[in-house]
């Protein structure tokens, strides 16, 4: 695997994670409160959005490239 290669994919693997991690937790707040198990629920969610996340980037990273090198020219 080239250099570059492995740069995209650790990428993608700390973006979703990051994203996956902050959405997760500002919707299982919105949606069930701060209260009781927030945190085992947050946890749960993350990992459900990350398993979603992840292979979601993978995906769309080559297409959104060619469109930001569209609106970008």
């Amino acid at each position: 695997m080239t250099k570059e290669k492995k740069q995209q994919l650790l990428f993608a693997l700390i973006m979703s994670m990051f994203m996956a991690f902050c959405m997760s937790g500002i919707l299982t707040a919105v949606n069930t409160g701060l209260g009781g198990a927030f945190i085992l629920r947050w946890l749960h969610a993350f990992l459900v959005a990350w398993a979603c996340a992840f292979p979601l980037v993978l995906l769309f990273a080559p297409v959104t490239r060619k469109l930001v090198a569209r609106l970008a020219s």
